[in-house]
């Protein structure tokens, strides 16, 4: 759960335990009174904080995504390489003269479209597509990377 949802609606309760002694009377817990409870109840007006998508953020997500694909470091410090020169990891960028957008720089950006209806403001969708269009085209990261360095595009 992330905190935005954490906190919304979030009620804090906090209770206060007193007790009172009579000079000359034992004070133990156990005697006849029980501890007087009091109990308020009040919301925050904090805002939380807002996860940003950083490209180191960004650069965990493809981690966890070469990974769940079992392929090894080396394959993500291509995909590392590859994706910082075309976008820097940076989800909104957009290639004014080609159209190319997003953390891949999909050209149609559409093309991401079938990846989740949020491939423009989500990173995790779009690092989705990227990996799944490299495995289709070169099979692997290091294989774009390659291509990348001979043609400067993948």
């Amino acid at each position: 759960m992330d905190s935005k949802r954490a906190l919304s609606g979030t009620l804090v309760t906090a209770a206060a335990f007193t007790t009172f002694t009579v000079p000359g009377t034992p004070t133990a817990w156990t005697e006849s009174r029980p501890p007087v409870v009091r109990i308020g109840t009040w919301t925050t007006k904090a805002h939380p904080k807002v996860a940003v998508a950083t490209p180191n953020r960004n650069k965990r997500i493809a981690l966890d995504q070469v990974v769940q694909r079992s392929w090894n470091l080396q394959e993500f410090r291509c995909l590392d390489n590859l994706w910082t020169r075309e976008s820097n990891w940076n989800h909104h960028a957009t290639n004014r003269s080609s159209g190319a957008y997003g953390i891949p720089q999909a050209l149609p950006a559409g093309k991401m479209r079938g990846a989740g209806r949020d491939w423009k403001s989500n990173p995790e969708t779009q690092i989705r597509w990227g990996l799944s269009y490299i495995k289709g085209r070169y099979g692997r990261p290091c294989g774009a990377w390659g291509h990348w360095r001979s043609h400067n595009w993948y």
